[in-house]
């Protein structure tokens, strides 16, 4: 250490830049000078802090063209998505900088004390551990929280996404952030599990959060644990997408390949098995593969294109090898199942049915454009089928009748469940997963509470002694 970081452009398969990697005595400084400035940070109001959050919002919107262009280059997602994303995250900066105040206000109890409280402080400095396929939108999503909370940030983006990692400190920077309190930190690919480690067991560092894989969650939450560090884990999902034989199946079946299709299924909470009541599984997989085989695959710089490259080599040929080993093992292939013979890391938009357990396609996570059609007799057996899975993001209930498909979404185990709609994240509702999922909370109220200290008050007049009850 140090080493460099290259990045590419998976459209292409050519270099975009190189960036020197930070070495131990650069990660320390950075570590200290956000130690110091979070003291200060910590002492100004929530209005000094809105202020800034509000200006980055600003900067942002007036960056979004070129900041689009930069996420595309890197990881691939089509333009018009890539414009989306920086909006979304806009957004969410104004979302904290409007509602931090009051979901942190001090809360009154009713005691024996003379008065008792409360107060929501703090913790000092949390790392965050993103992924590439949300670059900006991961990155503002954990900032945004712990800064309005009086926290110091350090992000350790994907080398991918290097560009969108530092352009994330620009933005914040040039609205205001004082210097130090939110830092890139670039390190080699070779050097993450040994700088990840010892920056979590930094006594500067107060919490980590993670988006990322199955295994680096993990890896991360045993960490934190060892250090009795707070974490939060969103990890990687399978969400079942339930349709009963009562919904509207064209409008369904355009939701379910838009929503799969999206950043080249590259999203931990797109729908990744459609689970479909077998009176209508013939007609929605109809729907499916026509709705697929009209996407336009290509230049994600195109507004014409639909799916884009996959973000790199290896994510490309993972999704590959999973299609081909459920192919092999009795999956039909409906649409796609192959790598196309162009430049970059493309493949083709598939659906996979007659997907059965045992397969690769029904039990893991494919991350990338692969759909897989699940029938089942009933809604009994799609409950059955939706929870088996060691995973529990989301899941979605596409029915004429809201009451049943809320009932039904009532017995499958889901850190979330849309009836009628598309998961996702929004700032105004707490966002994470539970079983293999991770666990903790992004967003809303909830997500802030991730990096305080719930700091208990209890005040009296004169000198008592111990509470009535004590521990």
């Amino acid at each position: 250490m140090p080493n460099s970081i290259t990045t590419v452009n998976p459209a292409t398969g050519l270099d975009l830049a190189t960036y020197p990697a930070m070495s131990d005595t650069d990660i320390d400084s950075a570590l200290d000078v956000a130690a110091r400035a979070q003291l200060d940070w910590a002492a100004t109001s929530f209005d000094d802090r809105s202020k800034v959050l509000h200006s980055g919002a600003a900067e942002l919107r007036a960056r979004a063209d070129d900041l689009a262009l930069l996420v595309t280059r890197e990881m691939g997602k089509p333009l018009r998505e890539a414009r989306a994303e920086v909006e979304k995250c806009a957004v969410g900066l104004e979302y904290y900088a409007e509602n931090a105040a009051a979901f942190l206000a001090d809360e009154q109890y009713a005691t024996s004390a003379d008065a008792s409280w409360v107060s929501y402080e703090p913790v000092g400095i949390v790392l965050a551990i993103m992924p590439w396929n949300f670059p900006l939108w991961q990155v503002f999503r954990f900032a945004a929280p712990a800064l309005m909370a009086g926290n110091a940030a350090l992000l350790k983006h994907s080398p991918n996404t290097t560009g969108a990692a530092l352009e994330a400190q620009a933005i914040l920077e040039a609205a205001g952030l004082p210097s130090g309190l939110f830092t890139t930190l670039l390190v080699a690919e070779s050097d993450v599990p040994a700088v990840t480690e010892r920056l979590i067991a930094d006594p500067r560092v107060g919490a980590v959060t993670i988006t990322g894989s199955e295994r680096a969650g993990s890896a991360v939450g045993s960490i934190a644990g060892r250090e009795i560090k707070k974490s939060v884990l969103e990890l990687g999902g399978s969400d079942p997408f339930v349709v009963l034989a009562d919904a509207d199946l064209p409008r369904v079946a355009h939701l379910a390949a838009k929503g799969r299709f999206l950043n080249a299924g590259q999203s931990c909470i797109s729908p990744k098995r459609f689970i479909v009541e077998a009176a209508v599984a013939q007609e929605f997989t109809r729907l499916v593969v026509d709705a697929v085989d009209a996407m336009v695959v290509g230049d994600p710089e195109d507004d014409a294109t639909d799916v884009g490259p996959l973000a790199r080599a290896d994510l490309r040929d993972g999704v590959a090898a999973q299609v081909q080993s459920s192919v092999d093992a009795g999956a039909t292939l409906l649409a796609g199942g192959r790598v196309l013979d162009r430049a970059g890391f493309f493949y083709a938009p598939t659906v996979l049915g007659d997907v059965l357990p045992g397969m690769d396609a029904y039990h893991e996570e494919a991350f990338g454009p692969v759909a897989t059609i699940i029938t089942v007799a009933d809604a009994d057996e799609a409950v059955t089928v939706a929870n088996d899975t060691r995973f529990g993001l989301g899941a979605s209930i596409w029915s004429a009748d809201v009451d049943k498909a809320v009932s039904i979404g009532k017995r499958i185990t889901s850190g979330a469940c849309f009836v009628n709609s598309l998961v996702a994240s929004d700032a105004r509702m707490p966002f994470g997963g539970t079983k293999r999922s991770g666990y903790g909370r992004e967003l809303a109220s909830a997500g802030i509470r991730e990096f305080v200290n719930v700091r208990t008050w209890w005040a009296m007049s004169e000198p008592v002694g111990a509470a009535p009850i004590s521990e």
